[in-house]
């Protein structure tokens, strides 16, 4: 049996790929800065410092890995302490990971990603696209969502609520070519990713339309 690292366990997707794999009754390693509520009972749980883990820890064997580390300039606090997680922290772990015998990795990225943009997220998250094509994976997924929502997490502020409701509303008119641009429930993403553990050897990417409905 293949066993999956969750990185981001505690997050949106995280949470939604923990429950899904586990309701599967597949072998899953969630990793954490701290305990998680309403574990799975046949879970498995790997509390770290991701400081510590990147400079000199090891993550235990695995055969794939989950990437769904994420935050947002605003809730960081400043551009720097973004890319630490969104980038350091992601490919720290994507290289934990392939050293403990991952040869399938799949990355939460977002719909837009550019490592020549000017928009300082979006650079972000193509660099990390771009480094982590580069460290030997067998298969590489990359999932470009737009704008996500759903229930889990952390909790949601009031503003973000109605964001999300006016995302849905919004969605009528992304057609054609601009569909990529439409929200993207949590659940629904975590359910393709694990859909995809054994993609085509290569590099992958995922939009709105390869959705599993």
């Amino acid at each position: 049996m293949t066993t999956s690292i969750i990185a981001g366990a505690s997050g949106l997707v995280g949470t939604k790929i923990l429950q899904q794999l586990c309701a599967q009754k597949k072998k899953v390693i969630a990793l954490s800065r701290r305990p998680l509520a309403n574990l799975p009972s046949h879970a498995n749980e790997f509390v770290i410092d991701f400081d510590e883990l990147i400079k000199d820890g090891i993550l235990p064997e695995c055969d794939h890995v989950f990437i769904c580390l994420g935050t947002t300039i605003k809730i960081a606090g400043s551009q720097e302490q973004f890319r630490q997680v969104d980038f350091e922290y992601g490919l720290g772990i994507a290289k934990k990971a392939s050293a403990a015998g991952a040869k399938t990795i799949s990355l939460i990225s977002s719909i837009g990603a550019d490592s020549s943009s000017k928009n300082f997220y979006l650079k972000t998250k193509g660099e990390l696209e771009e480094a982590i094509q580069k460290l030997g994976f067998t298969s590489v997924n990359i999932f470009r969502p737009s704008f996500l929502i759903g229930n889990g997490g952390r909790p949601r502020t009031m503003l973000e609520h109605a964001v999300m409701k006016i995302a849905k509303i919004m969605d009528v008119f992304f057609i054609g070519s601009t569909r990529k641009y439409k929200s993207v429930d949590a659940a629904l993403l975590a359910k393709t990713m694990i859909s995809k553990k054994h993609a085509k050897p290569g590099i992958n990417y995922y939009f709105f339309d390869d959705l599993v409905k």
